[in-house]
């Protein structure tokens, strides 16, 4: 079915725009004045669609996570009412606000309308549904169980949008922080001090050791402020080039795991994305051997992901996941030791979901401890580093103030 966008006017007066699905410029026009828009302007917006190719139209606009799982859930539900297929995206296209969503959806709906299949249509955007999605999708159509594979997936994104929220909240305050204090600090450096140092050397006070160690960086920052502005730039770009390049990604995920209390908490989340993923991708049904290859990204860690490639490869060859998972000396023993028992009794599924809702837990518990430490240790050191500077200044201003007296 064509997809025309279209400019009007609603019944407030108000410009709007958007999309709507029908079978002709006519049927659009008349489903839109039902709907109390006067329409200015009407484009079919399906035949310049058809002139891209279709790695094209994955390549552009947006959508959150949340959008994603709203849409999901909704889908869901429509799925288990019996509703056709292209009835339940006809109708969650309509709903969306997002317009980049709704305009995917309505090509998918077209799609399945003409005969392909959800996971085909939707494989289109691999910027929007990623290989779990559509992994998911193709083994949920195969069981006809498309509706309970959609629930499981707007509950796996939820966590997942949870869980990057927290860490992303939890990571703000040090951030500003940190941010605050170098601009105080290039503030006294640039401005502040390098008046009182000419009052000092102009009086001819004694400067003791730690007053010269200011006045030097001071005279530093303030002579060469826009070359180390310039290379503290290149030293980043130079780092993430480093990072995201084959031989420093592992060096530097290897350094992460090492570090003290953030390798911890890298390791909890890499193990409650592994678990989560893995667990949502087996109760789909998608064969382990393509659930491993899906999952080893999610880790975001190569040296996680290399143990889940040795663990694939072991499956291969006919044994079992626990055995790699725990001579990589990278996974702790409550995982190794779930999986084995789910592997033992066939619920491995369960068992992972029991893992990571465990590491989730403990996630939000550690995110929240080190929020808390961070305010005390972080106004402690801004304390520090200025009450240093200051200190630097006051006593040779109390030295000149005695020997004028």
């Amino acid at each position: 079915m064509p997809v025309f966008e279209y400019k009007g006017l609603n019944k407030a007066g108000k410009n709007v725009k958007g999309i709507v699905d029908a079978d002709s410029q006519r049927t659009a026009r008349m489903k839109l004045k039902k709907d109390g828009i006067f329409v200015k302007s009407l484009s079919d917006k399906s035949k310049a669609q058809k002139k891209k190719k279709s790695v094209s139209a994955g390549t552009k606009g947006k959508a959150s996570i949340d959008d994603i799982s709203n849409m999901t859930r909704q889908l869901s539900s429509l799925v288990r009412a019996n509703i056709p297929l292209v009835d339940c995206l006809g109708a969650v296209s309509d709903q969306m606000e997002n317009a980049y969503l709704k305009e995917v959806l309505a090509d998918c709906r077209n799609q399945v309308n003409e005969g392909s299949t959800l996971e085909k249509a939707m494989a289109k955007y691999p910027n929007v549904f990623d290989n779990i999605f559509i992994s998911m999708v193709g083994a949920g159509e195969m069981s006809g169980s498309l509706d309970v594979i959609l629930l499981r997936l707007a509950e796996f994104a939820e966590a997942r949008s949870e869980l990057k929220s927290r860490v992303q909240s939890a990571m703000m305050y040090p951030i500003i922080t940190i941010l605050l204090m170098l601009a105080i600090l290039m503030a006294m450096f640039v401005y502040v001090l390098p008046t009182i140092t000419n009052i000092l050397v102009d009086q001819g006070v004694q400067i003791p050791w730690y007053t010269q160690l200011v006045m030097d960086i001071s005279g530093f920052m303030v002579n060469y402020w826009l070359l180390i502005i310039i290379g503290s730039l290149i030293a980043v770009a130079i780092f993430i080039r480093w990072k995201s390049s084959p031989s420093g990604r592992p060096i530097w995920d290897r350094i992460t795991l090492k570090i003290p209390v953030v390798g911890k908490l890298a390791r909890m989340i890499a193990v409650s994305r592994f678990t989560r993923t893995l667990s949502t991708l087996l109760s789909g049904g998608v064969p382990m051997l393509n659930a491993l290859d899906i999952v080893r990204s999610v880790v975001d860690n190569e040296v996680l992901a290399k143990a889940i490639d040795q663990a694939r490869d072991n499956i291969r060859e006919g044994e079992s996941i626990a055995v790699p998972l725990k001579k990589s000396g990278h996974f702790p023993p409550i995982v190794i030791h779930m999986v084995s028992i789910g592997e033992k009794t066939g619920e491995l599924e369960k068992m992972l979901n029991q893992v990571a809702d465990t590491y989730d837990f403990q996630v939000k518990n550690q995110v929240d401890g080190l929020t808390a430490l961070m305010t005390p240790v972080m106004l402690i050191l801004m304390g520090g580093v200025i009450g240093f500077i200051v200190i630097a200044v006051l006593v040779p201003m109390m030295d000149m103030m005695n020997v004028v007296q």
